[in-house]
């Protein structure tokens, strides 16, 4: 029926929730470690993700070629993950990624900052300074990592179809709420849209990979967008042959596409290794 993109703060309540919606749905709960795992067998190494994932990368590291590695295992995870439908992911902004599928509900859940702290508190027996200090840095990097890979802020409202404040209501309520959402809004023409707007992105994201992973092509900020049988690339690089490049082998794989490259060419442009 639908995909449920989780957003939380800490101590929100977000897991909890989460797999217990999907509980009550009988849909698949695709955990945050679970992606970790997706990105791994993908091929991205498990030492480099402590650097990136769900955490606002350094100076250095935001400008390494790792970053965007990184974002293309991320993007390819998580729509494959969603292409199984009927599923909820938390976390790695995949309310991003997933952001223009029409049968993908994102749900932001908050909670006040004295109960994020209380529940800290007892999870961990933590004391108030302790807790504090985690919600702050989770906050920060939370909003650094969406900055800097989405270029948006995941505190504003208008990317959810749902905000839900889960110090003024119980886990039950929230997921008859949510599950009460979805029902209403996803559509049988909604989730078939929403399944050919996922093959376009997996078939985008597959092709990027291929070029970046394959024939290592020097183009930064890789992209690939497809609407009905035109396929344009996107990216920045210093040579005109490599853009010809990559439009012959995008063209080579996908014949029946109208390949048009809008690679930006920016002369002794050199990227961070």
């Amino acid at each position: 029926m639908a995909i449920i993109a989780f957003s939380r703060q800490v101590a929100a309540l977000g897991d909890e929730i989460s797999a217990l919606l999907a509980k009550e749905m009988n849909y698949k709960f695709i955990s945050r470690h679970m992606i970790e795992e997706r990105l791994v067998k993908l091929g991205f190494p498990a030492e480099k993700l402590k650097k990136y994932d769900e955490i606002k990368p350094g100076f250095l590291a935001s400008l390494a070629k790792d970053r965007d590695e990184y974002l293309d295992y991320l993007q390819t995870a998580i729509l494959e993950a969603a292409a199984e439908n009927n599923c909820i992911l938390i976390g790695r902004g995949a309310f991003a990624v997933l952001e223009d599928v029409p049968n993908c509900i994102a749900v932001r859940l908050v909670s006040s900052e004295s109960a994020r702290i209380s529940r800290l508190m007892e999870e961990f027996s933590w004391d108030e300074k302790k807790a504090r200090q985690r919600i702050d840095a989770s906050d920060t990097n939370r909003l650094g990592f969406h900055k800097s890979f989405f270029n948006l802020m995941s505190e504003d409202p208008s990317h959810y179809h749902l905000t839900l404040n889960t110090a003024l209501m119980d886990m039950n309520t929230s997921v008859n709420i949510i599950s009460t959402l979805v029902k209403s809004l996803v559509t049988p023409e909604k989730e078939a849209e929403g399944k050919a707007c996922i093959d376009n992105l997996l078939v985008a994201q597959r092709l990027v990979n291929k070029l970046v992973f394959e024939y290592r092509l020097p183009v930064n900020f890789l992209r690939v967008v497809i609407k009905d049988d035109k396929l344009s690339i996107h990216g920045v690089s210093d040579s005109v042959a490599v853009a010809e490049q990559a439009v012959s082998i995008a063209s080579s794989l996908h014949p029946d596409k109208n390949v048009v490259s809008c690679i930006s060419i920016v002369q002794d442009f050199k990227s961070y290794p």
